[in-house]
């Protein structure tokens, strides 16, 4: 990760089983690398817990949606605030003030996080999210990321199973984030999605870096169409 983040737009391309998802997961603290390190602004993160990384700025969606289908849309955002307006059990039953200005800050960053969403989920900030429809499960899960306060949003195929619509949509979300001033590394198989709105694009194949650089640069790098189409299409 850089020494200094600011708003910039990172895809992690590549074929299916490159090792896309293996890094987010390593970032995240849900792997340990057996080597190297992982390193944000300076600190190694390697061997801490999950919940230390989401603490020190990294916050995550994941390829399969995981929302709780039970909660609340509301609910489920809340849960993003959980490290910074931690209060403990004794706070939680008495309301001391401290705990009372933490509830409400978080419930403004909820309204903050549903703000890039417009239409989509203030209406359903209630509605339990087994309700939803797949987009806008996948829009909690953004908004629940968001409203963990991140330098560094890692957003695992956004735009997977959506409709062409729904991909526009999403494309203008996931500027608009960055153009607020969120670092993001973004996985994402829908190449020209990819192509229009990164800063930059990462390749890999078999776990290797193989190409980085602008959107056009990658794009016509022959070891990158060999690694999506094969040998013979790159020296055709």
């Amino acid at each position: 990760m850089p020494a200094r983040l600011s708003r910039i737009l990172v895809s992690l391309v590549g074929p299916n089983g490159a090792g896309k998802t293996t890094v987010f997961n390593l970032v995240s603290g849900v792997l340990r690398p057996t080597a190297g390190s992982v390193r944000l602004l300076g600190r190694d993160l390697v061997g801490q817990p999950a919940h230390r990384i989401t603490h020190h700025g990294i916050a995550r969606t994941f390829q399969n949606i995981r929302v709780f289908p039970q909660l609340t849309v509301r609910e489920n955002i809340l849960l993003g605030t959980h490290h910074w307006t931690r209060s403990g059990m004794l706070g939680s039953v008495t309301f001391w003030p401290g705990t009372l200005r933490a509830e409400r800050a978080a419930q403004a960053e909820v309204q903050t996080a549903i703000e890039l969403f417009r239409e989509r989920l203030e209406p359903r900030l209630e509605d339990p999210a087994f309700t939803l429809s797949y987009a806008n499960r996948r829009r909690t899960e953004i908004a629940r990321a968001l409203a963990a306060r991140p330098k560094l949003l890692l957003l695992d195929e956004p735009a997977a199973g959506m409709n062409p619509y729904e991909r526009i949509e999403m494309a203008g979300l996931i500027r608009s984030m960055r153009d607020r001033g969120l670092t993001i590394l973004l996985i994402e198989h829908h190449m020209p999605l990819v192509m229009e709105i990164s800063d930059r694009v990462i390749v890999m194949d078999h776990g290797v870096k193989i190409a980085e650089g602008l959107p056009k640069e990658v794009h016509s790098n022959p070891r990158v169409v060999e690694a999506y189409l094969g040998r013979r299409a790159a020296t055709a």
